[in-house]
């Protein structure tokens, strides 16, 4: 075996305990995890904490992202640092102390060499770490000095009705300070106590009042809960009984306690599993009716409730934080950027819309924002703690789309090899989002009708009804009054979906608000990618201000992200912007293109049918009948591409 080369000692009040060895060639895991090398019973611990290694005839410590982190020498590590003699490392609570050789530790301080004294003028007269309360006909173990008796008592039902009272409030409070202050209380209707108080644990080993409560009348005073008690419970995770010995005249003035003449204390830990998260201190400064073992085992029971309702309040506390940081982030998200007067008026539109449970559809070019809109509707309306589901209809074919709206049960069709709940399910109580309603096909259309109408609906495949409370959002870049007029749409569903309307202006119509997006989306990216970039240059802004973003908004976003990822300077320069001008770049390289625009010169009486159906075959035509490339051009999807084909009958 070869010989240890250092050593990591456990640094304790006291002086050391235990002594790790360290092997060269080795690497040494420390954390809570019984799997790691060095195991410490530290619940601040993290399961794999940090590790040891031997690199270049030293010694190095490194992290491994513990939630606490790892200090050397009280100082937080960053990354891996070389270890030096008597360095100290602290994990958690566990302090431990580096050495090459066991000579090199101090001898300990002479206080500590010496043993504490055994009292503060104070005997303990009975300890407990289990109640009969948790099991009635448990038999519980005391020890009375050091004779240890048995004792077999039935709690009364007065005590019993005072917890079952205190479970039912406990979960009912709502912070902390509610919670020690129904516990006090408690302990004060069941025991003689005079003075109650509840200590919240600090590192190490302090102690912070929360609580108190004082019996008398006149002002609450509380004197600290005696150092040797406090240590005595903190090490036995017991509750104690004590009682102070004030007939010997060498207790007199050694202690707080003695001085206030206490006749009798309970101290018993707050734990939740194994952690210590307080102490429920109460204590009678007369002789007359102290306190006793009853009051012990009430105590006790208290204390237990406590420390797992305290324990389960924090987690809770801990979860609506993330959710409600969660819920900024995506309100953050659903923000409406902009200061322009058409955008005003669309907000202004949008929140009386919101209190209301009327169907609402959006209307706005590709990019312009719709699913923004859709989003701040939900997020004011009264439905925002319930859920916002999107979906694109024009993504999906008519037996995809129905499944996916409504459902399937497992062997409905090809492929449904198990149950799917669809989105309206899924959008109960909440918003659902319906995009590109006007691509959705004639048969899904009826059925939509009639979930809007309030009759409920099967998945595919199934026979069950099912009813929903959605509110429904819809939105379309398509003319749905000339799709109605060409049978594409449904006229009924056309009037049933619009309740209210709210059209999107295009970015174009709203050049004022394009720095301050810029400004949001550059704020956004930035933080993502952890670039230095500061803002925009003066050149710039007015490159972007002057353009025309057939894209919208969604253009500009890509904008800004492509500058942020390629920018070299601090500031986003007129260089780093970088436009796409389709329409000039056909209209130099197509003739079909130029032929279209010397044509366009007069005014020809058209239908929007009509022009659509030329402008999708010249682009067609353009991309030598690339379709991917033609839809990118024309802002829609492939399938939506296909379907426009085969409805105006354009083939190659």
């Amino acid at each position: 075996m070869t010989p240890p080369s250092a050593f990591l000692v456990a640094r304790r009040d006291e002086g050391f305990g235990d002594v790790y060895p360290l092997e060269t060639g080795s690497r040494y895991s420390v954390g809570r995890a019984p799997t790691n090398r060095i195991v410490l019973r530290d619940d601040l611990c993290s399961r794999e904490h940090a590790e040891l290694f031997h690199l270049d005839n030293e010694w190095y410590i490194r992290d491994l992202g513990s939630l606490n982190g790892t200090l050397l020498n009280g100082e937080a590590i960053r990354s891996e640092r070389a270890l030096r003699p008597l360095d100290e490392l602290r994990l958690g609570r566990t302090r431990l102390v580096f050495v090459e050789e066991m000579s090199q530790l101090p001898d300990p301080p002479q206080s500590v060499v010496q043993p504490p004294p055994k009292t503060d003028g104070l005997e303990i007269r009975q300890r407990l770490s289990q109640t009969r309360y948790q099991q009635t006909a448990q038999t519980i173990e005391a020890t009375l000095g050091d004779d240890r008796q048995t004792i077999h008592r039935i709690p009364a039902p007065q005590a019993i009705g005072i917890l079952y009272r205190l479970a039912l409030d406990m979960a009912a409070a709502t912070d902390t300070s509610e919670l020690c202050t129904l516990a006090v209380d408690a302990v004060f209707r069941a025991t003689p106590a005079e003075v109650v108080a509840i200590l919240r644990f600090k590192e190490p080993r302090e102690f912070e009042l929360l609580v108190n409560r004082n019996r008398t009348s006149g002002p609450a005073t509380y004197h600290k809960v005696s150092q040797y008690v406090s240590n005595e419970v903190l090490s036995t995770k017991q509750a104690v009984l004590a009682e102070n010995v004030a007939a010997h005249a060498t207790l007199k003035n050694r202690d707080s306690i003695a001085e206030l003449r206490v006749a009798s204390l309970i101290c018993a830990p707050i734990l939740a599993g194994d952690q210590l998260l307080g102490l429920l201190h109460l204590y009678r400064t007369t002789g007359h009716t102290p306190l006793n073992s009853e009051d012990l085992e009430f105590t006790l029971a208290v204390a237990r409730q406590l420390g797992a309702v305290w324990q389960r309040l924090a987690r809770q506390n801990v979860l609506w934080a993330e959710n409600r940081s969660l819920k900024d982030q995506l309100r953050i998200e659903s923000e409406i950027v902009g200061r322009s007067e058409a955008l005003r008026k669309v907000e202004s539109q949008l929140l009386r819309a919101a209190e209301t449970r009327a169907t609402v559809l959006i209307r706005g070019e590709s990019g312009s924002g719709k699913e923004l809109i859709a989003r701040a509707i939900h997020m004011h309306s009264p439905r925002r703690d319930g859920p916002f589901i999107c979906l694109n209809c024009a993504a999906l074919t008519e037996t995809l789309l129905e499944s996916e709206l409504f459902g399937h049960e497992k062997g409905a069709f090809t492929g449904a090899t198990e149950r799917l709940i669809g989105k309206f399910e899924a959008a109960d109580k909440g918003t659902i989002f319906l995009d590109e309603i006007g691509e959705m096909a004639l048969g899904t259309q009826a059925k939509l009708l009639r979930v809007l109408e309030g009759h409920p609906f099967e998945r595919v495949g199934g026979n069950v009804p099912i009813r929903v409370d959605v509110r429904v959002v819809a939105a379309t870049n398509r003319a749905l009054e000339e799709a109605v007029r060409a049978g594409s749409f449904r006229k009924d569903l056309f009037y049933r979906l619009q309740v209210v309307q709210l059209e999107v202006p295009p970015l174009r119509e709203r050049l004022e608000d394009v720095p301050l997006l810029a400004e949001h989306f550059l704020r956004r990216f930035v933080r993502e990618t952890g670039r230095k970039i500061k803002g925009f240059t003066p050149a710039a802004l007015k490159k972007i201000t002057n353009y025309h973003w057939p894209g919208n908004v969604r253009e500009l976003r890509n904008l800004v992200e492509r500058a942020v990822a390629l920018c070299h300077g601090p500031m986003i320069d007129a260089a780093d912007i970088v436009l796409f001008e389709l329409e000039p770049i056909a209209a130099k390289n197509n003739p079909v293109a130029q032929e279209d625009k010397s044509i366009g010169r007069e005014y020809q009486p058209e239908t929007l049918e009509t022009v659509e159906k030329r402008h999708i075959e010249q682009t067609l035509k353009f991309t030598d009948w690339n379709k991917s490339r033609a839809a990118a051009i024309l802002g829609i999807e492939r399938s939506t591409l296909d379907r426009k084909m085969e409805r105006y009958g354009i083939s190659k």
